[in-house]
C-alpha cells in the first residue's frame, strides 16, 4: 500500500492552481490553511504566509471561496482538509463554519487548538505529539476522522535538518494504542526526510517547505511534490 502524501497550502487567491499542481505532482491530500492572527502552532514560514493572506483580505468567507474553487480544480477524489484555530469557529459560529466547510468541498478539518475530548461532536483529524499520554493517544485515535496526525516534534511547524528522533517512539506507541493510519508532520521538508518518516508512518504531511516552494508558482510546487512522491514510493 503506497504511503500517503499530504501537502499544506495557505488559502490565497492562487491556491486552487497550486493545489492542482500539488496533486499533479503526487499529493494525495491537501490541507488548506485558513489564516489566523495568532497561530500558536505555526513557525515563521506559515505565520508569515498567514499574515500575508490576512493583509490581502483573506477572511473566512474568502477562504471558503478558495476551498470551493480548489474542489473544482482537484476533482472529487482528493480529500481537502481546512486547517485552522478555534477562534475562527468562535467568530463565525461552530455549526455554521462546519457546515460551510463541508458545503464548499471540505472533506474533514483540523482545528489545531481543540484537543481530543473537547467538542467530540466535531468530526476532525486529531493531532498527537511526543508529549501526549497513552490515554490521550487512545482517545485521539478513537475520535479522529480517518487518520491520526503525528506531530513529530515538541514545538512549532517549520523545516528542520533531520526527522525528529522522537518519531519512532511516537509511532510505536500509537500503533499499540490506535487502529488508524498514522501520518507524520512538522519538520519534514526534503525527499530524505520523506523517505525516513515514510519508513515509520503510513504517510507524511509537508507544510512549511511546500508553502515556500509555492511562492515560485505551480510548476515549482509540482516538481517539489514529485520529488517527495518519488522518495515515498
Amino acid at each position: 500500500m503506497s504511503k500517503k502524501l499530504v501537502i499544506y497550502l495557505m488559502a490565497e487567491p492562487e491556491t486552487p492552481d497550486l493545489a492542482r499542481a500539488a496533486v499533479d505532482g503526487g499529493a494525495d491530500i491537501i490541507e488548506l490553511g485558513f489564516p489566523f492572527s495568532d497561530p500558536l502552532a505555526d513557525g515563521p514560514v506559515i505565520r508569515r504566509a498567514g499574515e500575508r493572506a490576512l493583509a490581502r483580505g483573506m477572511r473566512t468567507a474568502q477562504c471558503l471561496d478558495v476551498l470551493a474553487r480548489t474542489r473544482e480544480l482537484v476533482g472529487d477524489d482528493i480529500p481537502l482538509i481546512p486547517m485552522t484555530y478555534a477562534s475562527l469557529f468562535e467568530a463565525y459560529g461552530w455549526d455554521r463554519l462546519t457546515e460551510a466547510m463541508h458545503a464548499n468541498g471540505g472533506t474533514s478539518m483540523i482545528v489545531v487548538d481543540v484537543p481530543a475530548g473537547e467538542r467530540a461532536d466535531l468530526r476532525r483529524v486529531q493531532l498527537i505529539a511526543p508529549t501526549s499520554t497513552d490515554e490521550r493517544i487512545a482517545l485521539a485515535g478513537e475520535q479522529t476522522d480517518g487518520w491520526l496526525y503525528l506531530v513529530t516534534v515538541t514545538g512549532t511547524t517549520g523545516a528542520r535538518d533531520d526527522v525528529s528522533p522522537e518519531l519512532a517512539g511516537l509511532v510505536e506507541r500509537a500503533r499499540r494504542l490506535v487502529n488508524r493510519p498514522l501520518y507524520a508532520g512538522f519538520g519534514i521538508s526534503t525527499p530524505d526526510h520523506a523517505r525516513a518518516a515514510g519508513s515509520l508512518a503510513d504517510g507524511i504531511a509537508v507544510g512549511s517547505r511546500a508553502v515556500l516552494v509555492a511562492e515560485n508558482g505551480p510548476a515549482a510546487l509540482r516538481d517539489y511534490v514529485a520529488s517527495l512522491r518519488a522518495a515515498l514510493d
